[in-house]
């Protein structure tokens, strides 16, 4: 059975995102809840992916532990009984899919790095021979790596909205200078390691994104997901071939069965079973590749 939406209605309800519910517990903390909502192309599907919400939790803890030599994170618990007693009353949502964070201020680009030349890089490119206007070498083809990887930051839309790729310049006039250069700095970083890695365990990480925030002493901090199916384009290294795109493990059933039905991008609609199914069966693979482990949460 999906969580399509957590309900706690002796908790302070701050946001609901197209993954995540958020609430406040106290001046200092948040509480991130993953549900198994699905979306595609900005629009929220009427079905989610059940466990989808769990799996991805899991993977950003991993991750949170895996990365914290680069940059702090503002993970303070995942574990359900190191939590408030006022959560314990919901554990039949919360269990494996909520984390305890820190309250912090948001920095408000997202911070997405590029490995290899794809989706919309690949788009930009072959119109104007750069990414964000970034210029590039002549002659890439798709789904290349490139020798260095690139940092191409977005603005971060509201809900329904569309994020807008931006030129690295762009960055510092939205959230100050040094700061636009240090996330720059540690998302390249972020993403050398975690690359390097998945690597090993099979995965090759196409792009991903970070997000950031600051506490009160202006100190960054990694928030929100990390390396996840949903914030990441992962391709099996198995199955890698330059010059073509390649199937990823985040919602390729989901935006191939929308494509075979006309889908106009605006109206939110139910998904068959078998693209349940099949899309559950990915977000599982990727977590067991990734952490070696089974999903005995599910």
């Amino acid at each position: 059975m999906a969580l399509i939406e957590s309900v706690c209605p002796d908790l302070n309800l701050i946001a609901r995102g197209k993954v995540r519910d958020l609430y406040r517990i106290d001046e200092n903390s948040l509480l991130f809840v993953a549900t198994d909502r699905i979306s595609a192309y900005d629009v929220i599907l009427k079905n989610g992916i059940p466990g989808k919400g769990k799996i991805l939790t899991q993977i950003s803890v991993f991750w949170f532990k895996y990365l914290k030599d680069i940059v702090p994170n503002h993970l303070i618990t995942c574990n359900l009984n190191d939590m408030p007693e006022i959560l314990q009353k919901y554990k039949d949502q919360l269990e494996h899919r909520c984390m305890l964070v820190k309250n912090l201020k948001v920095l408000q680009v997202e911070a997405i790095v590029r490995g290899y030349i794809t989706g919309s890089a690949w788009s930009e490119y072959k119109k104007k021979g750069s990414i964000c206007d970034i210029p590039l070498p002549e002659g890439l083809q798709e789904s290349q790596s490139f020798e260095n990887p690139l940092y191409t930051p977005s603005t971060k839309a509201e809900i329904g909205q569309h994020d807008q790729n931006i030129h690295p310049s762009k960055a510092s006039e939205i959230i100050g200078e040094n700061f636009a250069n240090d996330i720059a700095k540690i998302s390249i970083k972020l993403y050398e390691k975690a690359r390097d890695y998945a690597f090993k365990k099979g995965i090759i990480i196409a792009d991903t994104k970070f997000e950031f925030g600051i506490d009160s002493n202006k100190i960054i901090y990694l928030v929100d997901e990390v390396l996840t199916p949903d914030s990441s384009r992962f391709w099996l290294s198995s199955k890698y071939e330059i010059g073509r795109s390649q199937d990823s493990f985040d919602k390729q059933y989901v935006r191939d069965y929308l494509t075979s039905i006309g889908f106009d991008k605006k109206t939110s609609i139910t998904l068959p079973d078998y693209i349940i199914h099949k899309t559950r069966e990915k977000y599982i693979e990727a977590y067991k590749l990734l952490t070696g482990n089974e999903p005995d949460f599910l």
